[in-house]
């Protein structure tokens, strides 16, 4: 298994977060292009609904888009989600990740943040990846995955 890339960037509140800090339980790190946006509206309500049960996995949630702090926060106090939203504006973190490249909308080509997540366990290998990512299935997808990669 892979190693999952280290990272430390401020949440919604300007804290600091780093991949030791999920060390010992599964992490649910997902990429997302933009904040209030229809798609990953969709894609953070569909965490947030069924946020208890990942809980009861022991699987924490964090997303992660080059959008500032201010801007997850007010995502956040919109949509009532309940968990953090990292801010990479330099898109380090991103690019490390192969979320960043080459993206089609309406007919134009463009670079941009990929809606790609990544379940890391708690060794913080990567168990498993999705490049390809359904919003309206996605959450409960990764859910019945937890529930086999952790036996």
């Amino acid at each position: 298994m892979e190693k999952a890339i280290p990272f430390s960037l401020p949440n919604q509140d300007g804290v600091y977060r780093s991949l030791c800090e999920y060390s010992g339980k599964w992490l649910l790190l997902y990429f997302y292009p933009k904040d209030d946006t229809p798609g990953c509206t969709k894609e953070a309500c569909a965490f947030r609904d069924i946020a208890a049960d990942y809980k009861k996995k022991n699987v924490v949630i964090v997303g992660i888009s080059k959008d500032s702090s201010l801007s997850h926060k007010r995502f956040i106090e919109k949509h009532h989600l309940s968990f953090d939203l990292l801010s990479d504006e330099s898109k380090d973190v991103i690019k490390a990740y192969g979320a960043w490249g080459e993206k089609k909308f309406m007919g134009k080509i463009f670079d941009g943040v990929k809606r790609i997540s990544f379940l890391i366990g708690p060794d913080q290998t990567i168990q498993k990846k999705y490049p390809q990512v359904n919003v309206f299935t996605h959450a409960k997808d990764i859910l019945l995955d937890v529930s086999e990669l952790s036996g």
